[in-house]
């Protein structure tokens, strides 16, 4: 059995930040539970967890018993997340209509008639139906999360307008027990209503916000397909639900139709906009043997498909599964915000309870309506929320307008870091190239009737220049080459291999001076003019049995420079980035591409593990430094660097291990993830500056520190307001990075 699983979970029932943390504990605590990341902007969990110790049915009583709960979302039905969503929207927008239709008249009433008896008792029988019918669910869970020993925002609000209604009661049983009973009525009596029917606003209005924020998800779900219809071998059709299909399954695709699984073409040919996917702006062309991807739109035409990778496997499922982790990771400054927030609500309780002492001992009993406005007012206003919002809902904004718009983010951190990065190295082929080289010229020195053993040999590498060699010389009809019996890739030099009891290398010249094979004059001169153009030069050779050899051909290889690398570099620049360029290719070939790129900085023949070491050395003064390249070849330089990342469609090792992925091969994408994260760390810091400060000075006036000076006392139903504001201020704040410009 699988030692670790990760699961997706919707959480429901969280009514602040300090909630999200003490689901985030409770999940902890199981002794199965391997990690835990709770995010409250979007309201899920990503529980990793040990299935011999732990099950789900598990978690999700561990936390039921606190007042949440747990759906899964990996094994939800295609549109579940959506309905639960849905729900939960429809259930906020009722209790809050209905608050407020009920404590209007209350508000009216202590407004303008405080003094009409019977109205004190209106006031009391409409705020009764408040508390027990929408707000029921504030007092539910607030019972609940002190019977566990914790608190949150359900009980500070529960408190204070649980005293509010209580005391209003009170005083209007006994109205002469205090001297100040008709103020103590009337500052009472609205204040609970309105104090719940406020809160209930304010959550209803920021899950409509958050939803917003976070609907990069859903646009991605969207994208896809519900069915698929599958062919059987009879060829009879059968329409049947994507979850049901599996690898090695003929599917057709109808005009018009999204794809639904990874596969490669079998029958027939269409054009399909893979825009949402790629990133590339005009359909692609494809034929038998092309590839498609699940999500992407098929044109006019009509093809079959065999399936090669499962629903849960495809590049759209997994970019979902790493944007929903991205969303629910964490930055650095938000742990101190997890921990104060845990801390927030027993703390803002104290201050109650403080602020309550100190105006019975300043005023004596003359005072007590006013000081237990203030301590009332005190429970209400502070808010954990603002503060809990603050980081999450910019990076569920942040990052999933990345997805949207083809970067994958691995996490927060990422994120973070990138936004100080002060150095970035681009690799040079299939990154500031298109990694779709062509052969310009092969010229031959000898045994040109050995072109097809030539051919044979580039068909066993995977590398972008012996494709385009083997492109070159199919394209002449040279397919058949004999029997390969010996074949060896070697990296960063070229290939060798053994023809019929001949052994034949190909590669560039540091490959011929490891065999001891001398360059003559001509194949110099003409290495040389090649280079000169920004060409790379490769050379094929028959090795001798001990050492040396004959030289057959020269091979000049161009890969055009793609539109995007020189203005993208540019702005790098600008940003006051210092630009590297780093390649395996010769130095006259990378000092042209440099040229034209405007890069002063270029480091030629790196092999890969040179490629990490030139990222070390960049960090060694202190550097924080990214590294672009395509993911397979540069996967060390990847890892080592601060921020590795990824050009092209997302390949397997570089989708799920770089920082950044970007799923297309235009780089301005490159230059907008900069812009992103700057942006998203802007938002972040300037949400936290706000939500601390909200608090400083909010708490303070709410207890009543400028009444000496000025008379100031506020309302508990103004404070709400000012709490609900405040909470919505940091979701909408974080809502503009979906419209800001990048």
């Amino acid at each position: 059995m699988e030692r670790r699983i990760k699961k997706h979970f919707q959480v429901t029932g969280m009514g602040c930040a300090g909630c999200a943390v003490t689901v985030e504990r409770i999940l902890r605590a199981r002794a199965g539970v391997l990690d835990v990341r709770v995010n409250f902007a979007d309201a899920t969990a990503l529980v990793v967890f040990d299935p011999r110790s732990e099950t789900v049915m598990g978690l999700k009583q561990a936390v039921e018993s606190a007042g949440y709960s747990l759906s899964a979302l990996d094994d939800a039905l295609p549109g579940e997340e959506e309905r639960v969503q849905q729900r939960e929207y429809r259930r906020s927008r009722r209790n809050a209509m209905m608050a407020i239709l009920l404590a209007a008249p209350v508000l009216v009433i202590g407004m303008f008639f405080p003094g009409w008896e019977a109205g004190r008792w209106m006031m009391i029988l409409l705020t009764l139906p408040v508390f027990l019918v929408p707000g029921r669910g504030i007092f539910t869970r607030a019972a609940l999360r002190l019977r566990h020993g914790r608190a949150d925002m359900d009980v500070l609000v529960a408190t204070s307008a649980g005293i509010a209604f209580l005391a209003s009661l009170f005083l209007t049983i006994w109205p002469g027990y205090l001297h100040h009973a008709a103020t103590g009525a009337h500052l009472y009596h609205e204040a609970a209503a309105v104090v719940i029917a406020l809160v209930l606003l304010g959550r209803y209005l920021e899950v409509r916000a958050r939803a917003g924020a976070a609907s990069a998800i859903k646009h991605l779900i969207e994208m896809q397909p519900q069915t698929a219809i599958r062919i059987a071998p009879d060829g009879e059709e059968t329409e049947i639900p994507a979850r049901e299909v599996h690898a090695g399954d003929v599917l057709v695709v109808k005009p018009g139709a999204r794809v639904p699984a990874d596969g490669a073409v079998t029958w027939g040919n269409s054009f399909v906009d893979e825009s949402m996917i790629t990133g590339e702006p005009l359909p692609a062309e494809k034929v038998e043997g092309n590839t498609v991807y699940a999500g992407s739109l098929n044109g006019r035409g009509n093809f079959h498909l065999r399936v090669e990778k499962e629903e849960h496997d495809t590049l759209l499922s997994r970019v979902i599964r790493l944007t929903r982790e991205a969303q629910g990771s964490k930055v650095p400054v938000q742990r101190l915000a997890d921990r104060v927030a845990s801390i927030f609500v027993p703390i803002v309780a104290c201050v109650s309870v403080l602020t309550f002492v100190t105006w019975i001992i300043a005023g004596g009993a003359e005072v007590f309506p006013l000081a237990l406005l203030s301590s009332i007012t005190v429970l209400v206003i502070a808010c954990p929320c603002a503060l809990g919002l603050a980081t999450p809902m910019a990076i569920v904004a942040g990052i999933g307008k990345g997805a949207l718009r083809h970067i994958l983010f691995k996490d927060a951190s990422c994120l973070e870091r990138l936004s100080r990065v002060d150095a970035i190295v681009l690799d040079k082929t299939g990154t500031v190239t298109t990694g779709q080289p062509v052969v310009t010229a092969i010229e031959w020195l000898a045994g040109e009737e050995r072109a097809m053993i030539l051919s044979a040999l580039e068909r066993q590498s995977g590398h972008p220049l012996a494709n385009a060699v083997t492109r070159a010389l199919e394209g002449k009809g040279m397919v058949h080459g004999g029997e390969i019996t010996r074949f060896e890739e070697i990296p960063g030099r070229g290939i060798t291999g053994t023809v019929a009891g001949e052994e034949y290398v190909v590669g560039n010249e540091r490959l011929l001076a490891d065999r001891g094979i001398a360059l003559p004059s001509e194949a110099l001169a003409m290495r040389e003019a090649s280079e000169a153009r920004g060409e790379t030069v490769l050379f094929f050779a028959l090795a001798f049995p001990v050492t040396g050899g004959q030289l057959l051909a020269v091979i000049a290889v161009a890969d055009e420079i793609r539109e995007s690398a020189e203005p993208v570099v540019r702005r790098l620049q600008k940003r006051g980035l210092n630009v590297y360029l780093l390649t395996g290719d010769n130095e006259r070939a990378a000092a042209a591409v440099a040229r034209r790129l405007g890069i002063e900085h270029f480091a030629a023949g790196v092999l890969p593990p040179g490629k990490e070491r030139f990222i070390r050395e960049l960090q060694q003064p202190g550097r924080i430094v990214a590294m672009v390249g395509d993911g397979v070849n540069d996967a060390g330089a990847l890892a080592r660097a601060d921020v590795g990342i990824a050009m092209g469609k997302g390949a397997g090792v570089a989708i799920e291990t770089a920082g950044v992925t970007l799923l297309t091969p235009d780089l301005h994408a490159l230059d907008t993830a900069f812009t992103l994260s700057r942006q998203t760390l802007t938002t972040i810091r300037q949400n936290l500056f706000w939500a601390f400060i909200y608090n400083v000075i909010a708490i303070p006036v709410a207890a009543g520190v400028l009444y000496p000076l000025n008379g100031l006392l506020l309302d508990p139903a103004i404070a709400a307001a000012a709490m609900t504001f405040s909470s919505l201020s940091v979701v909408l704040n974080s809502l503009r990075l979906k419209w800001q410009a990048i």
